[in-house]
């Protein structure tokens, strides 16, 4: 069997980059990290995602998959035997699919990035949504161990590295994560004694000092 060639291009704060590298260490694949700088994007970037031009990209043995839920979807089907990620039931793929679809739309949205960004008003309606947001998830948690079950699974891959940016949401937004979702903050600790997540998520603290270096550079101090 020919060996297979894996590079991630990535960046090191990107929540949607660290899911890459999440689903990679779960599944033991060795790969080549790539570090971009996003104000100066490699040609590499661009030729293997010339139409969003962004990270992460997966190049795998030559060909490009793009967007982070997709890549994390691909590597999954890629290596299906390495503790998979996605149920194989179909309703139950499809109700991981549309809990991850969610975290992208309400999580990682550029309205929940106003908490660290926007003042006043504008700063108090993204908090109140995305606190909202958050308790939609412990309900769908509930008492299970990860969204997948007993084991990390897509959902948990998709939402757990935004755990690496709470600190700076909590110190810009001026409220507690562990106030307002215990139980998600329990279960985010929960996947963080895998050492595939803990070894893919950056320092919070680190993270928090990138957070007001971006304001800084965009005027929202």
């Amino acid at each position: 069997m020919e060996k297979e060639e894996v590079v991630l291009l990535d960046f090191w704060a990107s929540p949607f980059g660290m899911r890459a590298r999440i689903a990679l260490a779960v599944k033991g694949i060795n790969y080549e990290h790539k570090e971009e700088d996003l104000s100066n994007k490699s040609g590499l970037l661009l030729k293997t995602n010339p139409v969003l031009k962004q990270i992460p990209v997966l190049i795998h043995n030559g060909k490009p998959v793009c967007e982070s839920l997709i890549v994390v979807q691909y590597i999954d089907e890629v290596w299906p035997h390495r503790s998979p990620l996605l149920p194989l039931d179909p309703y139950q793929r499809a109700t991981a699919r549309f809990w991850a679809d969610f975290v992208e739309k309400k999580i990682c949205s550029l309205e929940s990035r106003k908490i660290w960004a926007a003042k006043g008003e504008e700063h108090e309606a993204a908090k109140k949504e995305f606190i909202e947001s958050l308790k939609l998830l412990e309900g769908e948690l509930g008492n299970k161990a990860y969204f997948g079950g007993e084991n990390l699974g897509y959902v948990d891959v998709v939402l757990v590295p935004m755990y690496s940016w709470f600190y700076a949401y909590e110190k810009c937004g001026n409220f507690s994560f562990e106030t307002e979702c215990p139980k998600l903050v329990a279960w985010a600790r929960r996947c963080l004694e895998q050492e595939s997540v803990s070894k893919s998520l950056p320092d919070q603290e680190k993270i928090y000092e990138y957070a007001l270096q971006l304001k800084k550079r965009f005027g929202f101090e």
